[in-house]
């Protein structure tokens, strides 16, 4: 099994005190129906980050049971949809640039992909990987790559030559690599939590290295509660915080990844330059779910302010906080 690199490329959301506060207030006898609610809270490495699964119920055996089934649907997920590992249906795609019968949830991602691409002016791309693979190697060797370099490149990029027939994917061109990062481990935390509601379960958090779902809530006065750290060590701490029930969240940054120490360069490429935009440090999109929040996350790094703000407009469920390299706050007028 290949190894995936040890980092959390949304290791940004941060949860702010949720499990703490939950089971604060459950203790204090909140009760529903007549019955006392309790915590119960379990986590597992996966996708490269620790995934979390916490539910409010009056029934902790059941809650237990609920969370396991959470946890290992997502592990079916991750075995599917994986880059990493070289047995997953995605590696088999990309090794052979062709794939019969592939599952429900790799066409589905596919599909929701094209629809962001095409929302987004080709921003978002998951045929992107040539890019990163391209500025990883030069990393490595402590430089970035030429112009010639990336203009060689970005032939292989374009979401119009992924194919699709029915249950058979296609890529167009030799050499085209697909990778999920950008929405896969939120569709897979949709999916836990979709897990979750099918048990009965309707208050609950799962969250995967900073993309996460709340669904239902606490309490009156105590909804699910995220705080947005900031994307500079020096920057004040915002007072933005983030209460959130039914609905999603993921932020997108330039330090998880960065190719220069200052920051302009990092590995949210826009796929029709091959080059970072340079505005932007963070952008976190809350949304119904968290496969759209990360997809939308990752387009308005790469579009900026302005354009973000415009692919923001068209999901009026959704809201988004731009953070710039100069530590300006921008955010749409829902949030």
């Amino acid at each position: 099994m290949a190894k995936r690199p040890n980092l959390t490329r949304r290791d940004f959301l941060r949860i702010i005190g949720a499990t703490a506060m939950a089971g604060a207030a459950w203790r204090l006898g909140l009760q529903a129906n007549g019955q006392k609610l309790v915590e119960v809270s379990t986590s597992r490495i996966l996708m490269g980050t620790v995934v979390k699964v916490t539910i409010i119920g009056e029934d902790s055996a059941a809650a237990e049971a609920a969370a396991a089934a959470s946890l290992g649907r997502m592990t079916e997920l991750e075995a599917l949809l994986s880059r990493y590992r070289p047995d997953s249906e995605l590696s088999r795609l990309n090794t052979n640039g062709y794939l019969p019968a592939a599952s429900p949830p790799l066409l589905h991602l596919i599909e929701q992909s094209r629809q962001l691409s095409e929302k987004s002016d080709g921003a978002f791309d998951i045929s992107v990987y040539p890019l990163l693979d391209l500025y990883q190697a030069h990393q490595q060797q402590g430089k970035l790559p030429s112009a010639e370099a990336v203009a060689s490149i970005l032939p292989l990029i374009n979401y119009k030559n992924i194919h699709v027939d029915g249950q058979t994917i296609r890529l167009g061109k030799s050499g085209m690599i697909l990778t999920l990062d950008g929405i896969g481990k939120g569709y897979i935390v949709d999916e836990g939590t979709a897990e979750l509601r099918r048990r009965g379960f309707v208050n609950m958090m799962v969250e995967a290295g900073g993309d996460l779902m709340a669904a239902g809530a606490k309490d009156h006065e105590l909804s699910w509660r995220v705080g947005i750290r900031p994307p500079r060590p020096a920057m004040e701490p915002l007072q933005t915080g983030l209460r959130l029930a039914n609905q999603a969240a993921a932020t997108s940054g330039d330090y998880f990844q960065a190719y220069t120490a200052d920051l302009h360069h990092h590995h949210i490429l826009d796929p029709r330059t091959g080059y970072s935009n340079p505005e932007l440090a963070s952008v976190t999109v809350t949304a119904p779910s968290a496969m759209l929040a990360d997809g939308l996350a990752t387009a308005v790094m790469v579009l900026g302010s302005q354009w973000g703000t415009a692919l923001l407009s068209q999901h009026p469920e959704c809201a988004g906080l731009m953070i710039t390299k100069n530590l300006d706050l921008i955010s749409t007028k829902n949030l």
